[in-house]
Order: structure tokens, then C-alpha cells, then sequence
């Protein structure tokens, strides 16, 4: 019996007693992909990016671990609220105009303690000004680097289009603008190089786009570690006791962490290990979170089909955005339907093994984009599920 094949049965005699479909993360494999980010980091610490998780007793039970300090939250909502749940360093990854929690934010001064927010212009000073509603809480602040590398004069970019904020002198500018203005405090810079972290180096069946894609990669690596350690010495001179310099994503978290200038790790999607992380030389995690769609028909030799399945993850469209088919090995999309929204027809030779009300165990592109699928995440320890815990959607939590 293949790993793959023990797996398939320890999950399926775990959720015997529950009807598809449904979610589970297998303990053992989250532990484990904690304890290999934490080898990676090398000993700085590892800020939770929370996108990634969208559940609080999975966010609890990481934050835990030697190794791990702090979320980075994706709303300003949702940071609020973590905020309100106990956790008390939360920074917000991306700039919001969400007035009334802005509001909410300069009125309170252990919400003001416990969050950080993203800017990178001034306009989103101005918005915070104006939506203070009589707060005066200091608001902490981050500055945001755009990491994206740019070649032949700026005329070719590889990078996502973040901040505007690209070279020292301009994010030095910036962070003087702050520290002019009162109830800022600058106390953080971040820089997420995604076109690094967040591409597999090493697609199969694509040897030649692969190293392209190790040889863009080292170039970028090369370029924003120079530049991040530019950006970070003219920001303290600055902003002499900033507090931390994040950086960095499952993809890169060994290589962004043996930078100097850096003195934290964001990383969220390498605990789950979806689809979309097996295609890295840098590391190898083992996928922790699934789902299980039931055998609702059969309608000929060699194809089954199963209950929804139609979870398409955010990104350029493409065939690498779909969930896949994982347990039992060997099946594939019918190329003319692919998964749908409320059936999947699946073809390959052991759909013939399949009975009505089997499970097919799915794992999906991206990590905690899955959580907003189902309302709760079925933990599995060895061969029983030994606790049932609610997602972000299972509380009512609907952020984006």
C-alpha cells in the first residue's frame, strides 16, 4: 500500500460517521509543515499570515509553537476581531478604506496597541484623519516595499503591482511624511516578494519554464535583498526603534530569513500545503487540509461523479487554480466539463472501484480560500477525527 493509499484509508475510517461533503486537516501533517517552516526560518520568528488559515483554533494552535509570533490579517475588520479574540500583534497586510473600523480603531486604545496598518501614500493618511470620528489613539503603521524586479530601465516589471514605494529614497520620503504627522507611529516595514515565495520553481512536464523561473528567481533574490537592506538602513535613520522588518512567504521563507535587514517571516499557506505548493525545489511540506465530495452517480465504465467540487482558487484563471482530484490516486477531470458547481464528473480506472456515497478526498489550490467553502474543519488525529472546530465562514465571518 503507497503512503497516499494509507492515508486514503485512515481518513476514510476517521470521518466514517460523517456525510460528505465536508473538511478535515490531518494534525500530524499541520505539525509537521509548522516544524519544517520553523527549521526554514532559522531561528527568526514566523508571523502567521492568517489568509491562509481562516480559522482561530487552527491560528491558536500554531501561535502556540516555539517559533511562531503574531498574525498578518488581510481585512481591517478581521483584524479587529482577532484583535477582540486575545491575539495582540496582528498587522494588516494590505491598505483598507474601511472608515468605521478605522473609526472603531482610533477610539480604543488596546485595539491601537494591538493592531498595525498598511500604508504606502498619503491618501491613506488622509483616510484615516478623516474617518477618526474624535479617536485619538495613536494609529501604528507599517510601510509597505514593492519587491517586484524591474529590468531594462523599469520597461519589464516581474512582480505584483503593490506599493508605489520602490526605492530607498522613496520609502525614506514616506516615512518622514509620517513621522511629521500627528497620531502616526511608523513601526514596521514589509516586503513581500511573491513573484519568489509564491511560484513553484520546479512545474512537471515544464522543464524549460522552470528554469526560467530559478533563474528570474535568483536575479530578484539578488536585487531586493540589496535593496531591502538599502531601504531598511535609510527608514532608520529615520525611524531609529523600528520595531520589525517582515519579509518573505512559504516559498522563500530560507532564503528571505537569511537576509540581515530581515527580522521576521510571513508565511500561512506551507501549514495546509495546498496544490499549488508542490511545484518548489526549496522544500517539500505534506498536504494537511482536504476535502471530501460524496460518489452521488455512476454513469459508465471508468467515470464516477461526485457532489459539487466546483472551488476555483483567486489568481490568473487557469487549469493550476482548480482543486484536484487526490484519493484515490488516478483520477482526472473530464476535459469537458471539468468541476462544476453543483457535480464533477471524474474519469480514470478507479472510478470503477467507487460505490455511491464513497468519498473522493480533493485538495484545493489555495490554502485558507478553502475554509470559505465549508463551515467547519474536522481535525484528524491518526485514524479519528478528535475535534470539530468552526472556519472564519462557521462563525459568521465573511471578510472578502
Amino acid at each position: 500500500m503507497t503512503a497516499r493509499a494509507a492515508d486514503r484509508a485512515r481518513y476514510d475510517r476517521a470521518t466514517a460517521h460523517l456525510d460528505a461533503p465536508f473538511a478535515i486537516v490531518d494534525l500530524e501533517a499541520f505539525d509537521a509543515n509548522a516544524d519544517n517552516l520553523v527549521r526554514r526560518a532559522d531561528g527568526k520568528p514566523i508571523r502567521v499570515a492568517s489568509k491562509s488559515v481562516r480559522c482561530r483554533a487552527l491560528l491558536e494552535r500554531v501561535l502556540a509553537r516555539d517559533g511562531f509570533a503574531g498574525i498578518m490579517s488581510f481585512t481591517l475588520a478581521e483584524s479587529l476581531w482577532l484583535a477582540r479574540s486575545g491575539f495582540d500583534d496582528v498587522l494588516l497586510a494590505y491598505p483598507s478604506a474601511d472608515r468605521a473600523r478605522y473609526a472603531e480603531l482610533a477610539a480604543d486604545p488596546e485595539l491601537a496597541a494591538a493592531v498595525t496598518v498598511m500604508v504606502d501614500d498619503p491618501a491613506q493618511l488622509d483616510l484615516i484623519d478623516a474617518s477618526r470620528a474624535g479617536g485619538g489613539e495613536v494609529v501604528r503603521v507599517c510601510l509597505e516595499l514593492d519587491t517586484s524586479l524591474k529590468l531594462f530601465g523599469g520597461r519589464v516589471r516581474i512582480g505584483a503591482r503593490r506599493s508605489p514605494l520602490h526605492s530607498p529614497a522613496q520609502v525614506a520620503e514616506f516615512a518622514r511624511a509620517v513621522v511629521r504627522r500627528p497620531g502616526f507611529e511608523v513601526v514596521g516595514i514589509m516586503a513581500y516578494e511573491g513573484h519568489v515565495a509564491g511560484v513553484g520553481d520546479a512545474v512537471a512536464g515544464r522543464p524549460l519554464r522552470s528554469r526560467a523561473v530559478r533563474l528570474m528567481q535568483t536575479a530578484a533574490r539578488r536585487e531586493l535583498a540589496e535593496r531591502r537592506a538599502a531601504v531598511v538602513r535609510a527608514v532608520r535613520e529615520v525611524v531609529p526603534a523600528l520595531e520589525y522588518v517582515n519579509g518573505g512567504g512559504t516559498g522563500s521563507v530560507q532564503h528571505t530569513a537569511a537576509e540581515d535587514a530581515v527580522t521576521e517571516i510571513a508565511a500561512g499557506s506551507g501549514l495546509y500545503v495546498p496544490r499549488l505548493f508542490d511545484n518548489y525545489t526549496s522544500f517539500t511540506g505534506r498536504p494537511a487540509a482536504l476535502f471530501a465530495l460524496p460518489v452521488v452517480r455512476r454513469p459508465g465504465v471508468g467515470v464516477v461523479t461526485v457532489l459539487g467540487g466546483g472551488y476555483p482558487a483567486s489568481g490568473a484563471p487557469g487549469a493550476d487554480r482548480l482543486p484536484v482530484p487526490y484519493l484515490p490516486e488516478g483520477l482526472r477531470y473530464d476535459p469537458q466539463e471539468g468541476p462544476g458547481e453543483v457535480q464533477t464528473p471524474l474519469l480514470g480506472s478507479p472510478a470503477d472501484d467507487l460505490l455511491i456515497g464513497d468519498k473522493v478526498w480533493f485538495r484545493h489550490a489555495k490554502a485558507g480560500e478553502l475554509c470559505e467553502r465549508f463551515d467547519a474543519l474536522h481535525l484528524v488525529e491518526g485514524d479519528a477525527v478528535t475535534a470539530t472546530v468552526p472556519t472564519y465562514r462557521g462563525e459568521g465571518r465573511t471578510f472578502l
